[in-house]
């Protein structure tokens, strides 16, 4: 399959058309609208799915094989904050706590970027290794911890156990991690009593998940106007940037193609979960019009619609 092919199967595949479905629907100012209750329903299924199916790969893996891409992750959870604090504050003139909390959600991940990628490369034929969800709790928090230390100046000590403890038992960090558990711990027999009810359904649920965020991406494509150009461009530019670094790390710790392409999404994505909610509470000086708008109404549609074609061809090229 070459370039060309993986471009055109994003482009067509049932995930981003019901992301770009959501999206029209926002612009045509349809009546479609998705009940809170649903879309918390979904977001719990998807997550513990893949908690599940990591912690059963997992069981069968030697923990050594997981400890470098691990620690991998941790890296580049420090990584990704500090050069986009660096950037943002000297080349962009940003205030402190607005560079910081745009740090940290660029160092945070997507917990839905992720999924699409899992099933993205599960569609290329190139699955990624089993334990690829544990990367996802360990970027994320080691991200945020990092972007609150950037911005530690000022801040009541109080904040810091408050915003910690809500990323930490965060419905994202919570499911993702507790379903490793399970799913570990329950290995592979465990596992087959529910498989049917974790494993079919996976497919269309994400893609009722992406449908309803498409909505809510679009309600922020307004704001990018407003936020300026530089915010526009780095946007667009971070997760590329991200992208490379974290493939071109995967590719080198030996990850597969598939593993190598969804270590470099990670990296690539913005957190508009955990981060926002962490921000909110440590750095209530930073600008929610900066990170909401740059993370979901840029960097998520961008990386959904061109990222993912785009690090599983570069993954595919290291890989020769």
């Amino acid at each position: 399959m070459d370039s060309l092919d993986i471009v055109r199967l994003s482009l067509l595949s049932p995930m981003t058309l019901s992301f770009a479905l959501g999206v029209a629907a926002t612009l045509l100012r349809s009546d479609l609208r998705f009940p809170d209750q649903l879309y918390a329903g979904l977001s719990i299924y998807l997550l513990m799915a893949i908690g599940l199916k990591g912690g059963v790969a997992l069981a069968t893996y030697p923990l050594g094989q997981a400890a470098l891409p691990a620690a991998t992750s941790i890296a580049l959870g420090v990584a990704i904050p500090a050069w986009t604090y660096v950037v943002l504050r000297r080349l962009g003139g940003f205030a402190g706590p607005d560079a910081a909390a745009l740090a940290a959600h660029y160092g945070a991940v997507s917990s839905v970027t992720f999924i699409a990628a899992l099933a993205y490369m599960q569609r290329l034929g190139t699955p990624a290794e089993g334990f690829m969800p544990l990367a996802l709790p360990l970027m994320d928090v080691t991200a945020i911890v990092t972007g609150l230390l950037l911005a530690r100046e000022g801040r009541a000590s109080g904040a810091w156990r408050t915003a910690l403890h809500e990323v930490l038992a965060g419905r994202s960090i919570l499911l993702l991690a507790g379903g490793l558990l399970m799913g570990f711990l329950a290995g592979a027999e465990g596992y087959r009593s529910v498989e049917p009810f974790f494993s079919d359904p996976f497919q269309g649920a994400l893609c009722l998940f992406l449908l309803d965020l498409g909505m809510v991406a679009a309600q922020r494509f307004k704001d990018a106007r407003r936020v300026g150009r530089f915010l526009v461009a780095f946007a667009i530019c971070a997760p590329l940037a991200n992208g490379a670094l974290g493939t071109i790390l995967g590719t080198a710790i030996g990850l597969s193609t598939g593993g190598a392409a969804v270590l470099g999404t990670l990296a690539a994505s913005a957190s508009y979960i955990a981060a926002p909610a962490a921000v909110r509470l440590a750095l209530p000086a930073a600008n929610p019009g900066f990170y909401l708008t740059a993370s979901l109404g840029i960097t998520f549609p961008f990386n959904l619609v061109v990222g993912l074609p785009l690090y599983a061809a570069f993954s595919k090229f290291l890989h020769g």
